[in-house]
């Protein structure tokens, strides 16, 4: 029986034990912190209950897959709510509309904003889908562990198709014209954590796939996705170990022997690090790993990073009946708000992310009352020079509320708010190990992506694997549960030793 050590109860670390443990392995995980989940997490105050990160569910088929592949039904665990509408998108000059994936009342909606636009955007959705179906096939369901599995005529080919060199904004200009829809598809793509008017238009399958697949409510928030992922490990018989921080991951010539942490030794041959990749190659071995690309203990902090968030927690008085579960705000200085975190400036007035949960569950506080998360991308801590101290939480939180209030509905808030907290970049690194606080790990630019970015296999430790937002296949709740299908496969295939 194979015995597994995974670092971290992120994801990756319970998505890769589930799928382990039904191959027979022995896993025990090992978390640092009480609550399991990584940033996937919750966060709890004066009787309301926030998702900490992560609220957006997409492919919920990826979601319920763990579960029916080790002959259990999701039903039993959790439960899933289509949404529809799956946006609404509120614009500084206090219009605001309702986008769906069902396409007869996106149409309409469409048309309402601009004749025409309905067939603007199909013609989008033909050819991001397409664009999709394409890295699927050939990237993403991938170990891209050789360099022989990008390197083929035919993969070559399809990638030239794809015209992946095009930022998202060139590419959306040339289909979309109407500004306000644009920017909406824009503000999407900026889920990776990167810049749109400068990274590949390969991030347009973000709306796409929130449109064609349309986007779920896991009752209880996200964080009840982590508790049922948790009672299914349990359930086959692995272990969560809490309050564990590993300081070691120990190595033996070229191979995996153990982990140390604090007085005790994990004596094992496999190890899956889910802590964030920069952090564990540059905290958690003795002597300096390369694992080639320049992804060494000397040179991961010359490379590129995705931005970070700052989060707002409003714990209300009060239900708003205009907020959807899912909401934007747009306003007129878009493209600088969207830029500015990637030249280490915080946004003057910036566009936000509204996560609103109550407007279908009442869970999650106390009957009458509700939730609310406000999210506004900032600088990584590399990029930026912000201390996070009081003073700039203060300021900052202010400009964002002036930007909230101007959302449908909401004017009144200021006077509604009974609990209040935040999430910083600082926090982020802190807290969760985030290199730089950076929310999505290394970033996604092209150079940095597929045989490019770190592998999940170690290149020179046998016994070594990583899993999470940094390694390949990328960042997300849903690409990172894909990935440890590959994960788990090359663990039990001799072919990839």
């Amino acid at each position: 029986m194979k015995n597994v050590i995974i670092i971290g109860a992120g994801i990756g670390g319970l998505c890769s034990a589930i799928r382990l443990l039904n191959r027979g392995c022995k896993v025990t995980i090992l978390e640092k912190e009480n609550t399991i989940g990584g940033v996937v997490n919750i966060k709890e105050g004066g009787g309301f209950s926030f998702d900490l990160t992560a609220s957006i569910v997409m492919t919920p088929d990826i979601y319920t897959e763990i579960f029916k592949s080790v002959g259990k039904n999701y039903e039993d665990y959790m439960e899933i709510i289509k949404l529809d509408p799956i946006y609404k998108v509120n614009y500084y000059d206090d219009t605001n509309y309702e986008f769906y994936s069902d396409f007869r009342d996106m149409s309409i909606s469409l048309e309402k904003l601009q004749e025409g636009l309905s067939q603007e955007y199909m013609n989008f959705l033909f050819k991001s889908l397409n664009k999709y179906m394409m890295t699927k096939e050939n990237f993403l369901t991938k170990p891209m562990a050789r360099v022989g599995e990008i390197i083929t005529p035919s993969v070559i080919c399809k990638a030239i198709k794809m015209r992946p060199l095009k930022s998202t904004d060139k590419y959306l200009s040339s289909l979309i014209t109407n500004e306000k829809f644009k920017n909406y598809l824009m503000f999407q793509a900026m889920y990776m954590g990167i810049d749109p008017y400068k990274t590949s238009n390969l991030y347009s399958m973000i709306p796409t796939i929130c449109h064609i697949y349309g986007l779920y409510y896991i009752k209880g928030g996200m964080y009840s996705y982590i508790k049922a992922l948790e009672k299914l490990i349990i359930e086959m018989g692995g272990k969560i170990e809490r309050y564990v921080n590993v300081k070691e991951i120990m190595i033996e010539s070229n191979e995996v022997i153990g982990v140390e942490a604090g007085e005790k030794i994990y004596r094992t041959d496999t190890v899956i690090c889910n802590a964030d990749f920069p952090y564990a190659i540059r905290n958690l071995f003795r002597l300096p790993i390369d694992e080639g690309n320049l992804y060494s203990t000397n040179h991961i902090e010359k490379k590129k990073y995705s931005c970070s968030v700052f989060m707002i927690y409003l714990g209300l008085k009060k239900k708003y009946d205009t907020l959807r579960v899912h909401n934007i705000y747009i306003n007129q200085y878009f493209k600088d708000e969207l830029e500015a975190p990637f030249i280490g400036e915080l946004p003057e007035h910036p566009a936000l992310y509204l996560y609103y949960p109550s407007a279908i569950d009442d869970t999650l506080c106390p009957k009458g009352k509700s939730v609310l998360n406000i999210m506004v991308r900032v600088p990584n801590l590399q990029c930026g020079k912000q201390m996070w101290d009081d003073e700039t939480i203060s300021s900052f939180r202010n400009k964002v509320m002036n930007q909230v209030r101007r959302v449908d509905g909401l004017q009144d808030i200021e006077y509604n708010i009974e609990y209040e907290d935040y999430l910083t970049p600082l926090q982020m690194k802190d807290k969760f190990n985030c290199y730089c606080g950076s929310a999505f790990g290394l970033s996604h630019k092209l150079t940095q992506s597929i045989y490019l970015r770190p592998h999940m296999k170690s290149k020179k430790i046998k016994g070594l694997y990583f899993v999470g937002a940094s390694t390949h296949p990328g960042n997300g709740v849903s690409i990172i549960t894909e990935g440890t299908k590959l994960l788990s496969d090359m663990i039990m295939n001799e072919e990839y030793e």
